[in-house]
């Protein structure tokens, strides 16, 4: 059976370039527009990884991340933030908050795909 990843974005090209990146290593895709929608998903369906968008509408990624942390159910999933925000201080909230990862876009599909491998086999 294929790990399950849950991808995070609300902007439809970048969802689908994170989507293909990630098929082609033969994993399941489940997929949220923004982080209420992730949370529900990671609690009902228990994802490998979740792969999030810092800047989404109606919860950011920032928020999402903090809130399925404090989840026991989902505190154990590993997350990696993609941002095209550059910014010091995102990076280090990300990670502070318990980010596995922190990719800026654009970034590399293959380079994805590898940190995927890397934390989850």
């Amino acid at each position: 059976m294929a790990k399950r990843i849950l991808i995070v974005e609300d902007e439809p090209h970048m969802l689908r370039v994170t989507e293909l990146s990630l098929r082609k290593g033969g994993y399941d895709i489940l997929t949220a527009r923004n982080g209420r929608e992730a949370i529900e998903l990671a609690e009902r369906e228990a994802p490998a990884l979740i792969v999030m968008d810092v800047t989404m509408p109606e919860m950011d990624g920032i928020t999402a991340l903090k809130r399925l942390k404090a989840t026991p159910a989902t505190a154990g999933i590993p997350v990696i933030m993609l941002t095209s925000r550059g910014q010091r201080i995102t990076r280090e909230e990300a990670e502070g908050s318990g980010a596995a990862l922190y990719l800026t876009k654009p970034f590399s599909p293959s380079a994805l795909a590898a940190a995927a491998r890397r934390i989850i086999g």
